[in-house]
């Protein structure tokens, strides 16, 4: 078994919050999809809302990863972000 673990950086503002300083509402700001591929073969296909708190950890194991596999993950989020980030298994 091989257990990935993947921190992502992002605000993930549902929208419901308020600025402290203003009181104004902070627009909502949250990932949307995430896709996780291991050599170009999709090992993780998620889709995300609001209810994901800030800076989500997420943590999965699947069978066969070996050194030298390239694990890909794809994600974007609902005011048109987006972003690849590839890692080697050790």
């Amino acid at each position: 078994m091989t257990e990935v673990r993947l921190l992502i950086t992002h605000p993930m503002h549902t929208g419901r919050q308020r600025d402290p300083s203003s009181n104004a509402l902070i627009a909502a700001h949250y990932l949307r999809e995430l896709r996780i591929e291991r050599n170009g073969q999709l090992l993780v296909d998620c889709t995300l809302s609001t209810a994901v708190s800030r800076d989500p950890y997420l943590s999965f194991r699947f069978e066969g990863g070996a050194s030298g596999d390239r694990l890909t993950v794809h994600w974007s989020d609902n005011l048109g972000g987006a972003g690849t980030e590839q890692v080697l298994l050790p």
